[in-house]
């Protein structure tokens, strides 16, 4: 089992409810088989819940109901899988390139039961046109004047991009604004999430597409 503070699995269970059984196996595919075919490294198993899991689930709050979900570059399935976890209600696609890791998710999501769940294997930019999301997700993908061209594509013409960053997400946004707005971004924001629960609240950027 991997180790859970009591801060942890307070705000585990209070972001997964019910199927905080269901994250906690989760998270034990992440330390034993994740680890094992390279998706993250064995220094970050005892991160697991804290610097990443939470870290991503606590993220959806800031999702409308019953809404459509493409999570790119999904590697692990950070964030979308989380997002599955936490918020049934949400139709997520997770759109992975590589092989392993899309073998890998297949797997997960089979081994859980998560019907509310696909996975697709393809880059980002070929996904446009196949996928049509409300929001689009993406975690430690590349720097905000690249994802931007990578993720607003895919809401066709109205929804919202939420990049989970770190501390300099204002930066990013600066930078980046020129892009953003060729893209047809309105509005982009710097927004905490999760402040109430974990000691590290996460810093999202949201682009919103549309009205």
């Amino acid at each position: 089992m991997v180790e859970i503070t009591a801060q942890e699995r307070s705000a585990a269970e209070a972001v997964f409810g019910d199927r905080f059984r269901l994250a906690e196996r989760y998270v034990e595919h992440l330390a034993t088989s994740g680890m094992e075919r390279g998706l993250l490294g064995p220094r970050e198993v005892p991160r697991l819940w804290g610097r990443h899991v939470l870290n991503c689930a606590v993220v959806a709050e800031l999702i409308p109901a019953d809404a459509y979900v493409a999570d790119v570059g999904s590697g692990a399935g950070l964030p979308g899988l989380t997002f599955a976890l936490a918020r049934p209600d949400l139709k997520i696609t997770l759109i992975e390139p590589l092989e392993r890791r899309v073998n890998w998710l297949n797997e997960v999501v089979e081994d859980l039961g998560l019907e509310n769940v696909t996975v697709l294997r393809a880059r980002a930019e070929a996904a446009v046109g196949e996928v049509k999301a409300d929001v689009v997700t993406a975690r430690a993908v590349s720097a905000l004047n690249k994802l931007a061209p990578l993720t607003i594509p895919l809401l066709g013409g109205k929804g919202q991009v939420l990049a989970i960053k770190g501390r300099s997400a204002a930066e990013e946004v600066e930078k980046s604004a020129k892009v953003i707005r060729k893209l047809g971004g309105l509005e982009t924001t710097v927004v905490t999430v999760g402040s109430a629960l974990l000691e590290e609240p996460t810093t999202v950027v949201r682009i919103v597409v549309g009205r």
